[in-house]
């Protein structure tokens, strides 16, 4: 199975309702184990890595190219993103090593300055294939436009899409990065509003702190691509600690990474089944 075009998959799932999981990777494990869940959900999926990513690597082009390679392996179709990039320059990078869309974030800028940003990096991306994915919100602490009481206005997401030309709009109606408890509140009546004026598949980013079935209304109300990474990280997280408990002595890392992975997968899979509306395992939502 070949990669396959992010705006592709989210233009299905706006269609169908449904959603669609963009999960976050921090290495190539990450990756292996995000592929390895949708294909046991049989879904498709969007690998994301974000510009704190790159910063942690050293540069986008290895852990840019292990995960693309990931994906082309895949038995599913896969979507290869760069979350979350503040710098120009780094989408376009992405854009040049073959990721088929890019998040430019300018919400920390003016609004016009941030349509100006935005709308360059949309020439640059749709001159080469590719998909943007931007952001639109006040301003408030680390968050940005998803810190707690920031709220997206439906009047001015709608000019925003039609001045930049962007292919998918992250909104803010609740919810805020990083969260280790699952207990935001969406304003699911915000999402519908924003739905019936914006013409292109709306992103929740912080989707970790929010509950199931708060994410199940969201998608019901238009919400397409369910950002996740702080809460997929627990799980991965949470089989090194197990591992390395068990055997004190451990010093291959091949060992306790394999049980990373391998405790990532089936929870990365439940979402994926849940954004699309099929048959969930097991309740999540207490999960952390």
């Amino acid at each position: 199975m070949t990669r396959i075009s992010t705006l592709e998959l989210l233009a299905a799932a706006r269609t169908a309702g449904r959603g669609i999981g963009a999960f976050n990777v921090l290495h190539l494990e990450t990756a292996e184990a995000l592929v390895a869940a949708a294909e046991q959900a049989g879904l498709p999926v969007i690998l994301q890595i974000s510009e704190n990513c790159v910063r942690y690597h050293g540069s986008l082009r290895p852990i840019g190219l292990a995960t693309i390679a990931a994906a082309e392996a895949a038995g599913v179709p896969v979507a290869v993103h760069l979350d979350h990039a503040e710098d120009a320059a780094l989408a376009r990078e992405a854009i040049d090593l073959g990721f088929s869309s890019v998040m430019y974030d300018g919400a920390a800028l003016a609004y016009a300055d941030n349509v100006a940003a935005t709308a360059a990096v949309v020439r640059y991306a749709h001159a080469a294939g590719a998909s943007v994915e931007a952001e639109l919100g006040e301003i408030g602490g680390k968050d940005g436009a998803h810190a707690p009481g920031v709220r997206t206005d439906p009047d001015e997401a709608a000019r925003f899409v039609a001045e930049t030309g962007v292919d998918a709009l992250a909104v803010a109606v609740g919810s805020s990065h990083a969260m280790r408890e699952r207990t935001a509140r969406l304003d699911v009546e915000l999402i519908g509003r924003i739905r019936s004026r914006v013409p292109v598949p709306l992103v929740l980013h912080g989707s970790s702190g929010v509950p199931d079935e708060s994410l199940v209304e969201a998608i019901g109300a238009g919400m397409t691509k369910i950002n996740v990474s702080t809460h997929l990280n627990g799980f991965f997280t949470g089989g090194v600690r197990a591992a390395l408990e068990s055997d004190g002595k451990m010093v291959d890392s091949r060992k306790y990474l394999r049980a990373g992975r391998d405790g990532l997968v089936p929870e990365a899979a439940r979402l994926l089944r849940l954004f699309a509306g099929g048959p969930d395992d097991n309740d999540g939502g207490s999960h952390t």
